[in-house]
């Protein structure tokens, strides 16, 4: 299937287009992340190709990022084929005032990110994504809901009038908004620096990237430091609660079932209790061991038993 993708993607780059509208320095802004967006000759509205890949979550260099991702196993078999067709159909164009050899580029028709976003979302709602594939899931619905936003405001102000009259970037500065607020709605419940804090005591390197791909093993530890920590009865009930896949997956995480009245505090209490205990340790053997002191204290249990949570 790739290699037919490549194929389409040769075929496509034949037929060099002019930007009419649009520049680098005008990008359309999706979070923390700049897409470059274009009008051209034609009046096809595009997105840059990689700055739409870095929208999705992709931190990387390759240009064909996105083709590779949904002729993965995985995914090819489970996502539309309209939607494997639309990402094969790069469109390759002259930038306004760019000279030299780096006045060309390549980008997606605009409406292949809204395409592509609900693919995502599907899949993850299906349970096929893999662990380390879900954050983009996860920012492609903040860019869908932040989207859909926009776009009805953008369609008052056209059957109005009041496009005409409104600033220039005022739909751009609505959506940076909109983003800012479904960032904060998604903000994570399990703050970076407990991730930092179990990297560090494991002596394994910590970027960011390695944040959103760690170790499956870290959920089994999270389980049984954090949730098994919560009144009993907890975890099994949000087990219980949150839903699965056809295939038996969580889709959703436990914490997202917790009230907000009384099991969000229980929750952020035992991990500033967690995180603090960390921070006294200088790895993980030792963490665990000043975890069961902890743990004998508050409830007069002896050793816990993390001996079985050691690093794979």
């Amino acid at each position: 299937m790739f290699a037919i993708l490549q194929i389409k993607i040769s075929a496509m780059a034949k037929k060099t287009l002019k930007a009419e509208y649009g520049s680098d320095k005008t990008p359309l802004i999706i979070g923390s992340i700049e897409i470059p967006c274009y009008v051209l000759t034609d009046g096809t509205r595009v997105l840059s190709r990689n700055g739409m890949q870095k929208a999705i979550g992709y931190e990387g260099t390759s240009g064909d990022w996105l083709v590779k991702f949904v002729g993965g196993k995985n995914i090819s078999t489970h996502i539309k084929p309209e939607i494997i067709a639309g990402l094969s159909e790069v469109i390759k164009f002259k930038r306004n005032n760019a000279g030299g050899s780096q006045s060309m580029t390549y980008g997606y028709e605009a409406t292949k990110l809204i395409d592509f976003c609900d693919a995502l979302i599907d899949l993850k709602k299906s349970g096929v994504l893999k662990d380390n594939q879900i954050i983009y899931a996860d920012q492609a619905e903040i860019i869908i809901r932040s989207v859909a936003k926009v776009g009805i405001i953008a369609l008052v102000d056209e059957v109005t009038g009041y496009q005409y009259d409104r600033e220039r970037d005022a739909l751009q500065t609505i959506l940076k908004a909109y983003i800012s607020d479904e960032l904060l709605s998604w903000q994570k419940t399990f703050p970076d620096t407990y991730y930092r804090e179990i990297f560090r005591l494991n002596g394994w390197g910590y970027t960011v990237s390695d944040i959103k791909r760690r170790p499956g093993i870290v959920g089994k530890w999270t389980n049984r430091i954090i949730y098994d920590q919560l009144p009993k009865g907890i975890l099994e009930e949000l087990k219980k609660n949150t839903p699965k896949s056809a295939a038996g997956n969580y889709t959703a995480r436990f914490f997202q079932s917790l009230t907000s009245d009384t099991g969000h505090p229980h929750l952020s209490a035992q991990l500033n209790q967690v995180i603090a205990v960390m921070r006294i340790s200088d790895n993980w053997k030792q963490f665990i061991t000043h975890f069961n002191k902890m743990v004998d204290r508050k409830n007069g249990q002896l050793e816990l038993g993390l001996d079985d949570l050691a690093p794979e």
